[in-house]
């Protein structure tokens, strides 16, 4: 559709602080995030401003040090760590006669590259359009004429309205396919809870170790490397957790500070596994320097897409980067787990973090101590058939006492099926 060179591998990154703003980038997860992306960043160009200049967003001795940068390097294309209007990256790139992308471009790029499965293209794809809908004015002149020669002449639409035409119209497609999915979502997601199997969803800034821990956990072989946003396609597998039984554990896309707000409409479907989670599990590179404000971005995005009320479990990963750490579980006053410190990588703390999510998830859970008669055998049957039965001993009157845990729910259904009323149980809890 541009009629541009292909972006190149060497790109000159520029960073500006503005005094105006408290909520600043990070270089250095910029730099990552251009490395995730397959670009050899060589050389960096660093100031401060006030506030972004309206037409070129840095000043004019900024724009030539950056300018002499991408000479001196020979670079292909410029990366800015902030978001560009249309108009600034039309105005910069007609000054530096090469590539210029904003951080949301670059953020894109990387999803393309990621997406594995038709979902995750149909979403990446969507988002891209809609962000090259605002930035087709960019194009070249040629898009303004209208098209001519015989049959073509007079009141036509212009090359570029053509092009916005047939961008609505594949947008308006993809929508309609990735609203199908949707309910195909909604389909499997209303099947599990008719059979009552709770879904644990892992959650976190991106490169916290969530596909690690979640091949730790699910024994699967999810694609995991220490790059920014590794997983794009959401993954679930089963699990059989004691006194809980069947539970699905999904693993998701990683957030970002200021993910840019197309991919998070985009991305909708997908985030929607997290939405109607029954336990969050909060990954946290507790070794990142910038932590707490990377679980503030966590929680920011979670309340734009509806998940803020959902329960959660912080678990804080790479405690093997830490000098003498054992893993631990950190409870709330009323004894309930919050926190548990592990390590995906060695497998520190896993049993921990099972035990943790089976008391999160188990909060439903009842143990008691029944009194069966001689009459009672279909009860004891099934709590046997159930595998609830932790031990069993006799009494000198023909009695036998069974020591029973498992969810209220199997309980009730239980009782139901050997035809006893609840209030008619013998307990002998101890």
């Amino acid at each position: 559709m541009f009629e541009r060179p292909d972006v190149g591998e060497r790109a000159v990154l520029v960073h500006i602080d503005f005094t105006a703003h408290e909520d600043t980038e990070d270089p250095g997860e910029f730099r990552e995030l251009v490395t995730s992306a397959g670009v050899e960043p060589v050389a960096s160009v660093t100031g401060s401003r006030k506030q972004p200049s309206p037409r070129l967003f840095v000043g004019a001795g900024k724009l030539e040090e950056i300018r002499d940068a991408v000479a001196a390097n020979e670079a292909d294309i410029v990366l800015f760590n902030h978001a560009l209007s249309p108009s600034q990256e039309r105005n910069i790139e007609r000054e530096l006669k090469c590539r210029v992308l904003d951080r949301t471009g670059v953020i894109l790029d990387i999803f393309a590259q990621r997406a594995r499965t038709h979902e995750g293209k149909l979403q990446v794809e969507l988002a891209q359009l809609e962000h090259m809908s605002t930035r087709l004015v960019r194009g070249w002149t040629h898009l303004e004429r209208q098209k001519g020669g015989i049959g073509l002449r007079g009141p036509g639409e212009t090359q570029l309205e053509t092009d916005r035409r047939l961008l609505r119209e594949r947008i308006k497609s993809i929508h309609k396919r990735l609203e199908k999915v949707r309910k195909q979502r909604n389909q499997g997601r209303r099947a599990r809870k008719r059979a009552d199997i709770p879904t644990v969803s892992l959650v976190g800034y991106t490169n916290a170790g969530k596909s690690t821990l979640f091949n730790h956990i699910t024994t699967s072989t999810v694609y995991a490397a220490n790059q920014l946003f590794a997983t794009l396609d959401p993954t679930l597998r089963r699990l059989d957790l004691p006194d809980v039984g069947p539970v699905v554990m999904a693993d998701t896309v990683g957030f970002i500070r200021h993910l840019p707000h197309k991919l998070v409409e985009a991305f909708r479907a997908t985030l929607e596994e997290t939405t109607q989670a029954s336990l969050l599990l909060h990954v946290i590179d507790c070794y990142d320097s910038r932590r707490d404000e990377n679980i503030e971005q966590v929680e920011n995005v979670l309340a734009e897409i509806g998940a803020d009320e959902i329960p959660v479990l912080q678990v804080f990963n790479k405690i093997d980067l830490l000098e003498d750490f054992e893993p631990r579980i950190d409870r709330n006053e009323d004894g309930v787990p919050v926190r548990v410190w592990v390590s995906a990588v060695s497998g520190q703390g896993l049993e921990l973090l099972f035990d943790a999510i089976v008391e999160r998830l188990a909060e439903d859970v009842v143990h008691h101590f029944v009194v069966l008669g001689p009459t009672d055998g279909k009860l004891r049957a099934l709590l046997h058939e159930a595998g609830s039965v932790l031990s069993e001993e006799y009494r000198d009157t023909g009695d036998s006492v069974v020591e029973v845990r498992l969810q209220n729910r199997d309980w009730l259904q239980l009782l139901s099926r050997a035809g006893v009323q609840e209030q008619d149980v013998r307990l002998d809890d101890q």
